[in-house]
């Protein structure tokens, strides 16, 4: 398995933080877990306003840069749902 790339999604929760939806994605990749999480609170002053009592940031595992190239769409620096 070769490096791991991670990215920083931007959740919405409701009351309690028990359902979160995924509301952004930022357009960053980091190349380890520790440099995603320690952009995280950086990424929520980004993130904009969303309808949601709780908003949070989550650093999850995104395919590498060649993978992306040939099977998925560049991501929107903030895409709001609902």
């Amino acid at each position: 398995m070769g490096p791991g790339f991670f990215m920083i999604a931007i959740l919405g929760c409701a009351d309690g933080s028990a359902a979160c939806t995924p509301v952004a994605t930022m357009p960053t990749r980091y190349e380890s877990r520790a440099a995603c999480e320690a952009a995280t609170v950086a990424a929520l002053d980004q993130a904009g306003d969303f309808d949601f009592p709780t908003v949070t940031a989550q650093c999850r595992p995104a395919q590498a840069p060649a993978a992306q190239r040939s099977t998925a769409k560049p991501l929107p620096a903030a895409t709001a749902q609902g």
